[in-house]
């Protein structure tokens, strides 16, 4: 069936300790969140939810594709990702297609969360508005338990109930979404075994 399959799609390096955040933290308060800020839940895609044997680099391309909005975690990696960059060129030219992220329509389809850093971030990292995430970048679970975690729940609330102002707000899906190649190989070959010479 042609249209979106996902309200969001998560986009983030799997390099450094923001995949540990992101898994141990913000996926499921943001869930939660959602939850509690409309019905039904928005569908949020992210990819250690694929199933066993999945063709992943088609899936990703699938359900980038059948996503509204992009949240991509900002880290150095995720700049220096090839994945990454093919999920948020994508996007970028969808929006171009669109003719957001200019002066008359500022709002755009990638969402950003910055993780750490942002001074080394290529232009492209530093022109989007973020949500700053820095000081609440514990990736251990005992974050919950700080004084902190009280203070990255209100943000990820205040977040959640943003996305569900914006969700309606995206243009309809079409079939003709850009896709940036994924990256080829999608894995490199294994060095060949040495052999001794007779």
């Amino acid at each position: 069936m042609p249209g979106y399959e996902f309200d969001v799609f998560i986009s983030y390096s799997r390099f450094g300790s923001a995949p540990k955040w992101l898994m141990n933290h913000f996926y499921p308060k943001f869930q939660d969140c959602l939850a509690d800020q409309t019905a039904p839940m928005p569908k949020v895609f992210l990819d250690k939810t694929m199933s066993r044997g999945t063709h992943w680099p088609s899936q990703l391309e699938k359900a980038l594709c059948r996503s509204k909005i992009m949240i991509a975690v900002l880290t150095p990696p995720y700049f220096e990702s090839r994945w990454c960059m093919a999920e948020w060129h994508s996007m970028r030219a969808r929006e171009k297609l669109l003719g957001l992220t200019n002066l008359d329509r500022p709002q755009g389809l990638i969402y950003p969360i910055l993780y750490s850093d942002s001074d080394n971030f290529p232009i492209a990292g530093r022109e989007l508005g973020w949500w700053d995430f820095k000081d609440l970048a514990t990736p251990e679970p005992v974050f919950q338990e700080s004084r902190d975690w009280v203070h990255f729940h209100r943000r990820v609330t205040d977040l959640a109930r943003d996305l569900v102002q914006l969700l309606p707000q995206v243009p309809e899906w079409r079939s003709d979404w850009p896709v940036v190649e994924r990256p080829d190989p999608v894995l490199l070959p294994p060095p060949p075994i040495p052999r001794f010479d007779l």
